[in-house]
């Protein structure tokens, strides 16, 4: 009997290890799955966000010929100091936004972070 319970101890460790192998094994893939939908998500959300920029830039820049066209004979250097100043603020507030959104850090593995370490939980408690 004696042999049969190193035995059995010895296949229960290799289960444990198999079973810890198995629960990293698909980690990996849930986090290769998180950066790979990541990668996609961030991508169309960069390509749309450049052409709305890209059309936004254009629309400003038309409507700010057209009000100095417009203003021209009377008023043409406050339309064009309106302008410039226009430009200049909204190229202020965005460098601002951009900074503010660097600064609070990416949210990258999070959820796969996360499951590591109630799985590292789970396996202390049956350690202990």
């Amino acid at each position: 009997m004696a042999g049969d319970e190193g035995g059995g101890i010895a296949e229960r460790l290799g289960r444990l290890g198999d079973a810890a192998l198995g629960t990293a094994q698909t980690r990996l893939a849930l986090l290769a799955v998180e950066v790979e939908e990541e990668g996609l998500r961030l991508g169309t959300a960069l390509f749309h966000l450049i052409l709305a920029a890209l059309f936004t830039g254009f629309g400003l820049l038309a409507l700010a010929v057209f009000v100095t066209v417009w203003l021209w004979d009377s008023h043409r250097l406050l339309a064009l100091g309106v302008d410039s100043l226009l430009f200049l603020g909204l190229a202020a507030w965005t460098a601002m936004q951009a900074q503010r959104q660097l600064a609070g850090g990416t949210r990258l593995f999070k959820d796969s972070i996360a499951e590591l370490e109630r799985d590292r939980d789970a396996l202390r408690g049956r350690h202990d």
